[in-house]
């Protein structure tokens, strides 16, 4: 008996080494593919020198559905489709203003309007300001210090953070509710520190939120040069005065699309595998790390396959989300049809963390099922790929997580990250060719273990 145990033992030991050395070798072969014929950076330069900024509603993000569909067409992908989105329609109008006046002197710095915020009226608004680094702080100050004033929020992103992303989650809720903090103690306007850890004069944008029930104040980024000089002029003088105009407005919903391109399945077609990114951008730069490199890293994904002969045994898609950056009705709408279609998603992977140097995936899910995909880090090692494990999966694929698919989120390293985010210099010149390259065959070569081995 036990000669016949240790026998079974012996041969699933040999099956399953078999199996991870053919696995091995198909993984090289995608990263050789990926960095000898890799298509994404060119598709990159194109998505971002031709199309441009591509904020949902506008006229580049309905040229980049139209450019990302017909490329997927012709790369010969099985089924390429939209799916409708209604989407918000907020545009920044003319370049936003902004000095500080301190007795005669007028100093100008640099601010960019939140999205989904308020104009400030033709002649702009100037005030008093308080400088605060909390809401708490602000509500300790009370109605009586803040009304009629413009709240300056000046927490700046914690630099001992090693994770940036940890850093700009612990900053970021004052660009999204500060607006509303101020305006319930009677602020008139209201300046949030950009989110970054750089010294710069690029300002940050980036959406905001109003509460019901709240005056709908007007509230701007301010450039981390300008923040520092508006708190060290604030110490040497607290009576100086702020100016800023703006001249944003919110129109009617738009109709856009998600862009979807797949490879079906082989054996078992029903079962789905999602790859994707957000297709638009801020308005105010070519959006190539956020999020054009996890867009075109997606798309390639299954152009490796298909150019390796790889025939899935489930049906992979890529999938272009349409408007995370101010509303996220892309990855809602998308996880709602997949439920109403009774359409069944094993796994989805995002990239929305830049195109950098890969380092792993954030997985969602069960114990059971991180526990399988860590297994994999033998084969994935080797290729830089060493953080897997519990993170996050994605905004745009965080919705499909109530019809129980795995989520795993592509983590790039994160230290040059907030440089450019959503800022005017978030350019194609930002993106190495072989970061970017690394990155697709990364998320291909988990797709392809997703795929063999599902969880």
């Amino acid at each position: 008996m036990m000669k016949k145990t240790l026998t079974l033992l012996l041969m699933l030991l040999v099956g399953y080494c078999r199996a991870q050395n053919a696995d091995s070798v198909t993984i090289r072969k995608i990263y050789n593919e990926a960095l000898s014929n890799g298509q994404s950076y060119e598709w990159l330069r194109h998505l971002t020198k031709q199309i441009g900024p591509r904020l949902s509603g506008s006229t580049g993000a309905q040229k980049a559905v139209d450019w990302t569909k017909q490329l997927m067409e012709q790369q010969g992908f099985d089924r390429v489709f939209l799916q409708d989105v209604m989407v918000p329609h907020w545009v920044r109008g003319a370049k936003e203003e902004a000095y500080i006046r301190n007795g005669k002197q007028k100093t100008t710095v640099p601010i960019a309007a939140l999205g989904g915020s308020v104009a400030t009226g033709p002649k702009g608004v100037e005030a008093g300001v308080v400088e605060v680094k909390s809401f708490t702080e602000l509500r300790a100050l009370g109605a009586d210090k803040v009304k009629g004033k413009i709240v300056f929020f000046n927490r700046p992103m914690d630099p001992t953070k090693i994770n940036t992303f940890e850093a700009y989650g612990g900053a970021v809720e004052q660009r999204a509710n500060g607006a509303t903090e101020a305006a319930k103690l009677g602020a008139i306007g209201a300046i949030v520190r950009s989110m970054t850890n750089v010294h710069d004069d690029n300002p940050h944008t980036g959406s905001m939120r109003y509460g019901t029930g709240v005056p709908l104040i007007p509230t701007a980024a301010i450039s981390t040069n300008g923040a520092d000089l508006l708190s060290k002029s604030l110490s040497e003088n607290p009576n100086l005065t702020f100016y800023f105009k703006q001249n944003s407005e919110t129109l009617p919903d738009a109709k856009s699309y998600n862009v979807v391109g797949e490879i079906r399945g082989s054996e078992k077609p029903d079962e789905i595998i999602v790859v994707g990114g957000h297709l638009d951008s801020w308005d105010l730069s070519e959006g190539a790390h956020d999020d054009g490199s996890g867009c075109v890293q997606s798309i390639e994904v299954l152009r490796i396959l298909k150019s390796l002969g790889i025939k899935p045994k489930r049906t992979i898609r890529a999938v272009m989300f349409m408007n995370e950056e101010n509303g996220l009705r892309g990855g809602v709408q998308y996880a709602d049809l997949a439920k109403k279609n009774n359409e069944k998603h094993i796994a989805a992977v995002e990239s929305d963390n830049g195109g950098f140097t890969p380092r792993g995936f954030g997985i969602v899910g069960t114990p059971d099922q991180r526990a399988k995909a860590i297994a994999w880090k033998p084969l994935l090692a080797p290729y830089g790929l060493t953080e897997i494990g519990p993170g996050g999966g994605g905004a745009d694929i965080g919705p499909l997580a109530t019809l129980g698919t795995v989520l795993f989120g592509f983590k790039p390293d994160t230290q040059r990250y907030f440089d450019y985010h959503h800022t005017a210099v978030d350019r194609f010149e930002a993106v190495s060719q072989r970061e970017l390259e690394l990155g697709a065959a990364s998320m291909a070569a988990l797709v392809y273990l997703l795929d063999q081995h599902g969880l």
